[in-house]
């Protein structure tokens, strides 16, 4: 059967290929792992142990690594998951050993109006239903995971304010005298829930909790799902969750989850989700699919681990980071990179002719409304002008020292002429550039592609950190905001202020990694501001501790840890074939 994703859905596609995909022994073998390191979850689903792989290849060679970022994205998002899928194929279509690495899609997007995140028509993640919906498990274990602390910090606190000392040392409890006004986490869930981000618990009696003020965070935010994503071993799990500061007392200090006593049963729901998860691409090349999406709330990044295995076992790996290069590239290359100690060989930018045209003065992009004539007619004039989007992120790859490749990912509605402007600019201001067509052709559109990443991984590059962690925590804030993002400066709030403060006089938070939570539609704090705004100055409203993932995370504009579901959301049609059994509608 011949797949033509011009007359065929995603989730059609992906339902023939899945007629045909190779067994997870199959996989296993062209890797060859070994008895004991393969944890089957069915026959086209796994994960990989990872402490005995690494173990094993120890003192194997690191293959050639690829991140895979993109430009500022239209609310519709550019193809930056098919892209890395794309790329995957290519890879595979000139013969090479080539692994992938994506981040677990989340519910949130999945059921409302992005999609799942498995990339999309010939170059997509299979098997669609279990990748966007469960997989085996690790979004479930973490939401357990985190409201497992939430249980303990609430109840604790009622107990606090119903017994006296005598009674609580009778439970083997000392009292913490937990300040309600400083509680640091909300209850989780894995779902776009816009009426539940402000709630009040506790109410009936003294039976029915501590009343307090409270909410929930999509779990992709958790700090569990940062310490999943920079985790190099169950070890340093567990250290990491009993680091996690839930709460403040009324002297100010610190309650972790250590405190709590919590930190060991958390860590129990969470040992499995440490392993990679493998699945494979429509053309049967390995993915390892693990930890989550939201680079503008949360690291974004998919992990360490599937990294260093996926470096050992390949010759090329393939990874993605979340949204444009200001927020996820900018995480891998001083937050992910530092810790894994991997460096990359190679940039992929993924840009679209109608988010550029979009940055040029476009109108504006809204997911279930149609595009305008501009975005499906030849308009060189304002695709030229939105171009300096795409002129700020190859600056701000090239200030690491690789060498970045723009990945034009084609449209139909894209002309010659168009794509020939964008890799002229391109070009002129020091990237590689090509135009994929993989979403329509598979690895063979992508070929190209996969011949201009090879190439750039060639070039010796002397990759370097935008900061040291020795610098204080303003200065690199302000050095962030002006490199990367290329504000005229920063402001802060007086609660921010006093934040930075107390982090840069402490001699542990001072060396931690930034953070940074930013909206992905702008390389602003503003959504609104398209193109490469001037002339702004990145307001700093907050700053939160991750101290179990080592992280200082300032706050930027009204961010929400909590997105909402659309008025048309996909899950009007997702629904399931009653005679099979099969998911149908996932895109």
């Amino acid at each position: 059967m011949q797949l033509d994703p011009r007359k065929l859905k995603d989730w059609q596609i992906a339902e023939a290929a899945e007629e045909k995909m190779k067994t997870i022994y199959e996989l296993a073998d062209e890797l060859a792992l070994q008895n004991g390191e393969l944890i089957p979850m069915g026959r086209n689903l796994a994960k990989i142990d990872n402490q005995r792989v690494l173990s094993r290849l120890s003192d194997a060679p690191i293959g050639k690594y690829i991140d895979v970022t993109a430009i500022t994205p239209t609310p519709l998002g550019e193809g930056k998951t098919t892209t890395t899928i794309g790329l995957v194929e290519g890879l595979g279509k000139l013969n090479k050993r080539v692994t992938g690495a994506i981040r677990q899609p989340s519910s949130g997007p999945t059921f409302n109006v992005k999609g799942s995140g498995g990339g999309g028509g010939l170059a997509q993640c299979i098997p669609l239903t279990p990748l966007s919906i469960r997989l085996t498990g690790d979004i479930d274990f973490i939401t357990n995971a985190h409201n497992l602390a939430m249980v303990a910090l609430t109840a604790r606190m009622q107990h606090e304010q119903n017994y006296d000392d005598e009674r609580l040392a009778k439970s083997g409890l000392k009292r913490i005298d937990i300040d309600p006004e400083r509680i640091q986490i909300k209850w989780a869930m894995d779902f776009c829930a816009q009426s539940l981000r402000n709630i009040r618990i506790g109410q009936g009696g003294k039976m029915d909790g501590f009343e307090m003020d409270s909410g929930f965070q999509i779990t992709v935010s958790s700090e569990l799902m940062a310490i999943l994503a920079i985790a190099k071993d169950l070890k340093d799990m567990r250290q990491r969750v009993a680091k996690m500061v839930v709460a403040y007392d009324k002297k100010g200090n610190e309650v972790t989850t250590a405190d709590l006593e919590v930190d060991g049963a958390m860590t129990a729901w969470l040992v499995d989700v440490l392993h990679p998860n493998m699945l494979q691409t429509i053309e049967g090349q390995p993915m390892l699919v693990h930890a989550g999406p939201f680079a503008n709330i949360a690291i974004g990044q998919s992990s360490i681990l599937a990294d260093l295995m996926g470096t050992k076992l390949s010759q090329y790996h393939v990874t993605e980071s979340g949204f444009g290069a200001d927020i996820g590239y900018e995480k891998f290359w001083n937050l992910k990179c530092r810790i894994s100690g991997l460096v990359p060989d190679a940039v992929v930018i993924v840009a679209t002719i109608r988010a550029l045209k979009m940055h040029g003065g476009g109108p504006v992009v809204k997911p279930g409304l149609p595009l305008s004539e501009e975005y499906t007619t030849e308009n060189l004039g304002l695709l030229e002008k939105g171009c300096e989007n795409l002129i700020a992120h190859i600056e701000t790859v090239k200030k690491s020292c690789v060498q970045p490749v723009v990945c034009i990912n084609h449209f139909y509605t894209d002309t010659k002429a168009e794509e020939k402007l964008v890799c002229k600019i391109a070009e002129q201001n020091g990237a590689l550039a090509t135009v994929s067509r993989h979403w329509l052709k598979g690895g063979e559109g992508a070929r190209e592609l996969a011949e201009m990443v090879i190439h750039a991984c060639e070039q010796k590059n002397n990759f370097h950190f935008l900061y040291d962690l020795d610098m204080p925590l303003r200065k690199r804030i302000e050095l962030i905001a002006k490199e990367v993002y290329r504000a005229g400066g920063v402001t802060y709030t007086e609660k921010a202020l006093k934040k930075i403060e107390s982090l840069e006089s402490d001699p542990i938070t001072r060396s931690f990694g930034t953070c940074m939570v930013k909206t992905h539609l702008s390389l602003s704090h503003d959504p609104d501001l398209k193109g490469r705004p001037t002339g702004w100055e990145l307001p700093i409203s907050d700053i939160l501790l991750y101290k179990g993932a080592s992280f200082v995370v300032p706050v930027a504009g009204a961010i929400k840890l909590m997105p909402g579901t659309a008025s048309d959301p996909a899950f009007r049609r997702i629904d399931v074939d009653v005679n099979t059994g099969k998911v149908q509608g996932l895109f």
